[in-house]
């Protein structure tokens, strides 16, 4: 982890309100894993007071990317950063999704902004067989960059089949029953949590990559608990025990 400066290179609309950030840091393009996220101060002056987590999307040689919506004054500001500009971030935080287990083919479960991590873990899944399953509110909500084989469900039929993404998903799972796989989602609250319970109740490998207002980012401020399945006295830290969590290991 260290606390550096790194120079704006570009920022692209992908859609009407999501926007992809790219910065130039060698060194934390070395470093970053996927499902790892960074804490960005958002602005040169005091108001937002607190940085902004955002998990690393994609690397492009020596720049890193970030995806977001466009929700508040913080994101509101990142998406008016000009190619030059200086942000002052704290990277890279967290644990990354493991890639090493031992599965063939790697499902991606993604639910609106969720869909961020995964650019990168897609480049990083090499010799695995990927499928990409997508959900949002309507097609304004899908981003399909840097992502393979994607199919798609919206919760208005604007954009492939009509529902929710985990009743995508689980239509296609007798399709994958032969063979050797490993869940990889991120996403609404919501929809981890239906999702957690249907890989549970199938003995499906997974991890999911939980979303939680953070302060600090690296475990000092205890503001981001998440209740430990294996032990209910105790509570894990979503910026320091994850943000990328094994299925079995927390209560969503």
């Amino acid at each position: 982890m260290i606390i550096t400066k790194v120079s704006v290179t570009s920022v692209a609309q992908l859609k009407n309100h999501i926007f992809l950030l790219k910065c130039n840091s060698p060194r934390l393009s070395s470093e970053f894993k996927a499902g790892q996220f960074a804490n960005i101060k958002v602005s040169d002056s005091s108001f937002p007071l607190l940085r902004r987590p955002f998990s690393i999307c994609d690397i492009e040689q020596d720049n890193i990317c970030f995806m977001f919506n466009v929700h508040g004054e913080g994101t509101r500001n990142l998406s008016d950063k000009k190619p030059g500009d200086m942000l002052d971030i704290i990277a890279p935080l967290g644990k990354g999704f493991r890639i090493d287990e031992d599965f063939d083919h790697a499902i991606i479960i993604a639910g609106g902004i969720g869909v961020a991590p995964f650019p990168l873990l897609t480049k990083r899944l090499t010799g695995k067989k990927v499928t990409t399953f997508l959900g949002g509110r309507s097609a304004t909500d899908i981003v399909t960059y840097g992502l393979e084989n994607v199919i798609t469900a919206t919760d208005d039929g604007s954009l492939g089949v009509k529902g929710t993404v985990v009743d995508l998903f689980s239509a296609h799972l007798d399709e994958f029953r032969d063979e050797k796989i490993k869940v990889f989602a991120c996403g609404p609250s919501p929809m981890l949590r239906v999702l957690q319970q249907l890989l549970l109740g199938e003995n499906i490998n997974g991890e999911i990559s939980t979303e939680c207002a953070m302060a600090c980012g690296f475990g000092i401020c205890q503001g981001c608990p998440v209740e430990n399945s294996h032990d209910e006295t105790k509570y894990l830290l979503v910026c320091k025990d994850g943000p990328v969590f094994n299925v079995k290991d927390v209560v969503i």
